[in-house]
């Protein structure tokens, strides 16, 4: 039996290609309906898991923008956050898209830090009653393994030009000099999150004790301090959009079947997940 069930794994493993490219084949040439579908006057996009690119969404973003028969836009976010500058990267291009039709962002799990930065130009923010908002700040990380290195035998050897060119080493206790400069990093780029969010919010920056410093909030909390303008559930968000583009008769963009089959089997979020715990991130 063991032996029968082995020739089977060698077989698929030596045509997975083919089998692969027979699937692709079969949903690109699958029949479409052949009923006249209604054109689509609004879009959801989604912002989910860690960013780590902001490459995928943003041209997502610049297609409904582009598109004249899109006249109102959902962000559906369930995201921790992630890199600090894809975060911003979608932040502005939602600024831009809210320009030309209305967007509302809505948290239907967790919208935190990076996700929550990409969220705050959005005409508004609605959350779901069970989400979790907010930890508006900014965290680097690394790790001291000298103690385990020298377990080991191993010493590491350096060559550099520029007294901060280690800053960061996971190969040594950083020296006060060294933390110093990368805790100037975070500050830098913390006090322009809590400058981007007091902006795009209307929130007062002397107060961002409050609504900042890394709080983790419920959604009833975030409203309160500012942070969304309701509390709702993502069909509540959908009849607000509709309601902004002044559309009567909603109907939402389907994506293609093949642009999701193809983003399913990519390695998008193998990668994401590789690169998340290295780098200056605004996460929770």
């Amino acid at each position: 039996m063991f032996s029968a069930i082995g020739k089977i794994i060698k077989w698929i493993g030596q045509h997975f290609m083919g089998m692969l490219f027979l699937l692709i084949v079969f949903v690109v040439l699958m029949p479409k309906p052949t009923t006249p579908l209604t054109t689509a006057n609004l879009q959801e996009i989604e912002l989910l898991g860690p960013i780590m690119s902001a490459d995928m969404i943003i041209k997502e973003i610049q297609k409904a923008q582009k598109d004249p028969k899109i006249k109102g836009v959902l962000l559906n976010v369930n995201s921790p956050g992630g890199a600090v500058p894809p975060s911003i990267e979608i932040a502005y291009a939602i600024k831009e898209l809210k320009k030309h039709k209305p967007v509302i962002a809505y948290a239907s799990g967790v919208m935190t830090s990076g996700s929550y930065y990409a969220s705050i130009y959005a005409n508004k923010i609605i959350a779901n009653p069970g989400s979790i908002i907010g930890s508006i700040g900014v965290i680097m990380q690394s790790f001291n393994a000298q103690k385990l290195m020298d377990t080991i035998g191993v010493k590491p050897q350096t060559v550099k030009q520029g007294t901060y060119k280690e800053a960061g080493t996971p190969t040594r206790e950083w020296t006060p000099e060294e933390r110093a400069e990368l805790e100037t990093l975070t500050k830098d780029t913390y006090d322009l999150f809590v400058k981007d969010v007091a902006t795009a919010r209307g929130l007062d920056i002397n107060a961002s004790n409050t609504y900042a410093d890394a709080h983790i909030f419920s959604s009833k909390r975030a409203k309160e301090v500012g942070l969304i303008d309701e509390i709702g559930t993502k069909m509540i968000a959908k009849t607000q959009v509709a309601s902004l583009a002044n559309i009567k008769k909603p109907v939402w963009k389907e994506k293609d079947k093949f642009e999701t089959f193809m983003e399913k089997l990519g390695t998008k979020s193998i990668m994401k997940l590789q690169s998340y715990f290295y780098g200056l991130k605004a996460s929770l």
